[in-house]
C-alpha cells in the first residue's frame, strides 16, 4: 500500500511521503490550535510544517511543484501560517496588545521585502545567463566574466527568504505564552533586519563590474576564438534534455576525428546533461546568434537527429551536411523523409542503404555512405567460453514503451519463463539480468514482473552460494571489493574537483575547460573499475545489474550469449558475433518476425514460453555445432559493415572526402563569382557609343 502511495504521489521514498502527509495535516492542526486557542499546540504544529516543508524542498520533491499548481505554493503556505498566528493572538484576547499590531506590521513589511528580493534574484540570474554558453573554449583571456554571487544567496533563495519569518513567529509565540511583548518585538526586529540585509546583499550584483559583459561582447569573443581555433567538422544537435544520450554517444568519435572538431548545441538542458569531453562545445540557444556566428572554416556538419532547428545550420551553403543518426534499427526514424535535405546520409552498413531504397523517401543511393558504427569499438569479439568458467547469459530486455504494445518488451509475458529456465539449466549457466532503466515507469504489470524476475535471480544466487559445487575465493573477492572502494573514492574526488556543480552558467563558461589529465585519469579508472568489479564476486554468481555502471557494453564483453527484445541493444550485440535470442512477445510468428526485423535474422526466436532457449545454450556450449554462426557473420557485415578498415578510419575517410567536396564547391563558387565580377568590370570599362538626337552616331557622317 505504501509503495502504491509513493508511486501515485510520485515521491522518491517513504520518508518523503511521510513529510508530505505531515505538512498537509499540519495546517489544519494550526487552525485548530489557533481556534482553541493553544500556544504550545500551535508551536508544535508550526514546527512540523516548517520542518516538513524544508525537507521536501531539500529533496526537490515533485509535490512541491504540484502544490504551486493548486494555489498552495510556497508563499501562500507561509502567509497562511502567519494569518493563523494573528488569529491565535486575537483568540487569546491580545487584539489590543502592542504585540498584535507589531505582528501585523511585521508581516506586511516582511512581504513588502519579498518583491525587491524576488526582482533582484531574477535580475541577477537573467544577467548571468550567457547568450552563448561554452565548454573547452578559452573566453577567459578575451572577456571579463565576474564571479557569481555566493551560492548561499541564490540557491533556493525564495525558501530562505520566507523562512526568515521563523524569528518573528517564535518571538510572537513566546510573547503570547509569557505575556510580555518585548520578546516578541525582538523576534520581529531580527526578521525585518535580516530580510533587509538579504535584499541589500544582492544589490551589488546587478550593476558595475559584478555583471558579465553584454551579448555583443560575448559573441565577439566567441567569433575571435573561432577565428583562432578554425573548426573544420561540427557535430550539431538540438533536442530535449532526455535526448542528451543521442549526442553523448558521438563524443568519443568526435575526440578521435582527424579534423578539428566542434560541438554546437541549441539547448542549455542538453549542455547541462552533456557527458565530459575534451571537444570544444558551444551552446547557442538563439537562432540569430547562430546564423551570425563565424563558421567560415567549417566544411562538414554532422546531425544526430532530425529536428526543426537544424535549418539554422543547413542554410549555410559553404558546409556539406550529413545525417549520422543516433542508432541503427528497423524503426521508421531510420528512414525519415527529412533525411533528403542533407548532402549525404551515413549508415553503418548495407542494411541502412537498403532501408532507404525500400522506403523510397527521396534519399538517393549515391548520397548514402557506409561508415560502420565507431561507438561499437569497445565491444570485444567472442573467443568462446573461457576455460574453467561456466557460460554467462545476459538477459537485457527493453522497457514497455508508451503505446502498450505487447511486442515492446518480454518482461511481462516471457521474462520469468526465460530466467527460470536459465537458472535451472543443466549444465549450469550464470545469469546477468540488466533491465532497461525505464522498466515499470508506464506499466504496473511490467514493474511487478521486473520485481519478480529480480527476486528469482537473487534467490537462485543465494541457493548457488550454498551449493558446495560452487567454490568461492573469499580472499580474492575481499581484496577486489577494497580495490573497488579505492577506485570509486578517487573517481568521486576527481569528479568533485572538475565538475560544474555549484557554478552558474557564466562561471561554467569562463572556467569550463576540461583538465585533459584528469579526464584521461577518470577514463583509466573507469576501465580499471570495470575489470575489478567482475572480480569482486564469483564467476558463477547470478547477478541483477542496474544503474549506469557497469555499462551495457561491459556486460556484453563478459557474456557468452544474450536474450533481449527488438531494440538497438540487439543490433549492438551483433558486433560481438556471439549467439543471441530475441523474444517474439507479440507472437507474430518466426517468419513474419524475421521479415519485419533485420536484426533477428540470425537469432534464436523465442516464444513467450521460452522453450527454444535450449538452442541458444547448445550454441554456447558447442560453438562448432552452432547452426547460426555463419548467419551471424553475414548479418554483422550487412548491418554494421566490414571489420576492416576500422569503423573510426572509415568515418574519418568519409569526413575527409566530404570536406574535399565542400572545398571544391566553394572554390568553384568563388571562381564563378570572380569571373562574373571581372566580366562586369570589363563591360563598364569600355565606353559605349553615343547617339545624336537626329539618330546619327556621334562623329560619323552619312553620305
Amino acid at each position: 500500500m505504501i509503495s502504491t502511495a509513493i508511486r501515485v504521489a510520485r515521491v522518491g521514498s517513504a520518508a518523503e511521503l511521510a513529510a508530505a502527509v505531515l505538512m498537509m495535516l499540519g495546517f489544519p492542526c494550526l487552525m485548530l490550535a489557533a481556534l482553541v486557542p493553544s500556544v504550545p499546540a500551535f508551536a508544535a504544529a508550526a514546527a512540523v510544517t516548517y520542518l516538513a516543508d524544508h525537507y521536501l524542498h531539500r529533496k526537490g520533491s515533485y509535490l512541491i511543484n504540484r502544490l504551486s499548481k493548486v494555489r498552495a505554493g510556497l508563499s501562500i503556505r507561509f502567509l497562511i501560517r502567519q494569518l493563523l498566528l494573528v488569529l491565535l493572538l486575537a483568540r487569546l484576547s491580545l487584539a489590543d496588545n502592542l504585540i498584535y499590531y507589531g505582528a501585523i506590521a511585521c508581516f506586511i513589511a516582511f512581504y513588502g521585502l519579498q518583491a525587491p528580493h524576488g526582482a533582484l534574484v531574477q535580475l541577477i540570474r537573467n544577467r548571468r545567463r550567457m547568450p552563448v554558453a561554452t565548454r573547452n573554449v578559452d573566453l577567459k583571456s578575451r572577456i571579463r566574466i565576474p564571479d557569481a554571487p555566493p551560492r548561499r544567496l541564490l540557491h533556493r533563495s525564495a525558501e530562505k527568504m520566507l523562512h526568515l519569518d521563523l524569528f518573528a513567529v517564535a518571538g510572537i509565540l513566546l510573547a503570547a505564552q509569557v505575556k510580555s511583548a518585548l520578546v516578541g518585538f525582538v523576534g520581529i526586529g531580527i526578521t525585518v533586519a535580516v530580510a533587509t540585509l538579504y535584499v541589500l546583499a544582492l544589490m551589488p550584483y546587478v550593476r558595475g563590474r559584478k555583471i558579465p559583459p553584454n551579448a555583443e561582447k560575448v559573441l565577439a569573443a566567441v567569433d575571435d576564438w573561432l577565428g583562432e581555433y578554425k573548426p573544420e567538422t561540427v557535430l550539431y544537435f538540438s533536442g530535449s534534455k532526455d535526448s542528451a544520450y543521442q549526442v553523448n554517444m558521438w563524443l568519443d568519435t568526435m575526440e578521435k576525428l582527424d579534423s578539428k572538431p566542434l560541438i554546437i548545441l541549441r539547448e542549455r538542458a542538453i549542455l547541462n546533461n552533456l557527458a565530459p569531453t575534451t571537444v570544444p562545445v558551444i551552446c547557442v540557444p538563439g537562432g540569430v546568434h547562430l546564423m551570425n556566428m563565424d563558421l567560415s572554416t567549417v566544411r562538414v556538419a554532422l546531425y544526430a537527429a532530425n529536428v526543426g532547428k537544424n535549418i539554422h545550420m543547413l542554410r549555410v551553403p559553404t558546409i556539406k551536411h550529413v545525417f549520422i543518426g543516433h542508432g541503427d534499427s528497423d524503426k521508421l526514424a531510420s528512414v525519415n523523409p527529412y533525411s533528403k535535405v542533407y548532402d549525404e546520409v551515413w549508415t553503418a552498413g548495407r542494411a541502412g542503404r537498403d532501408r532507404y531504397a525500400i522506403a523510397d523517401v527521396g534519399v538517393r543511393d549515391e548520397d548514402i555512405v557506409e561508415v560502420g558504427r565507431p561507438q561499437l569499438a569497445p565491444i570485444q569479439p567472442w573467443q568462446g567460453v573461457p576455460e574453467g568458467r561456466i557460460p554467462t547469459v545476459l538477459y537485457a530486455p527493453t522497457w514497455e514503451g508508451w503505446d502498450g504494445n505487447p511486442g515492446n518488451t518480454s518482461v511481462v509475458l516471457a521474462g520469468e519463463n526465460i530466467v527460470k529456465q536459465l537458472v535451472q539449466a543443466d549444465p549450469p549457466v550464470r545469469v546477468l539480468y540488466k533491465p532497461h532503466p525505464f522498466t515499470g515507469n508506464v506499466s504496473k504489470e511490467a514493474g511487478a514482473a521486473h520485481q519478480r524476475i529480480t527476486a528469482l535471480v537473487r534467490k537462485a544466487a543465494a541457493e548457488r552460494a550454498a551449493d558446495s559445487r560452487f567454490v568461492t575465493d573469499n580472499a580474492a573477492q575481499t581484496q577486489a571489493k577494497a580495490e573497488l572502494a579505492r577506485i570509486e573514492a578517487r573517481i568521486a574526488q576527481l569528479a568533485g574537483n572538475g565538475g560544474d556543480k555549484g557554478r552558474d552558467e557564466a562561471e561554467a563558461t569562463r572556467d569550463g575547460q576540461v583538465d585533459v589529465a584528469r579526464h584521461e585519469e577518470v577514463a583509466r579508472l573507469r576501465a580499471e573499475w570495470n575489470e575489478v568489479y567482475w572480480r569482486s564476486f564469483p564467476t558463477w554468481e547470478h547477478r541483477v545489474i542496474t544503474g549506469s555502471e557497469p555499462r551495457l557494453y561491459d556486460c556484453f564483453n563478459v557474456s557468452d550469449a544474450m536474450v533481449s527484445d527488438i531494440s538497438s541493444v540487439v543490433s549492438d550485440f551483433i558486433a560481438s558475433g556471439k549467439p543471441y535470442a530475441v523474444t517474439d512477445s507479440a507472437e507474430v510468428g518466426v517468419e513474419e518476425f524475421k521479415r519485419n526485423n533485420t536484426a533477428v535474422r540470425a537469432a534464436v526466436i523465442l516464444s513467450n514460453s521460452a522453450d527454444e532457449l535450449g538452442e541458444l545454450l547448445s550454441a554456447v556450449r558447442d560453438p562448432a555445432a552452432d547452426p547460426l554462426a555463419e548467419d551471424r557473420k553475414e548479418l554483422k557485415q550487412y548491418l554494421l559493415g566490414p571489420d576492416e578498415p576500422a569503423s573510426i578510419d572509415q568515418f574519418n575517410t568519409a569526413v575527409a572526402n566530404l570536406a574535399l567536396k565542400a572545398e571544391t564547391r566553394n572554390v568553384g563558387q568563388e571562381s564563378r563569382i570572380a569571373a562574373a565580377t571581372a566580366e562586369s568590370e570589363l563591360a563598364n570599362a569600355v565606353p559605349g557609343q553615343r547617339v545624336s538626337s537626329a539618330g546619327d552616331t556621334d562623329g560619323v557622317g552619312t553620305a
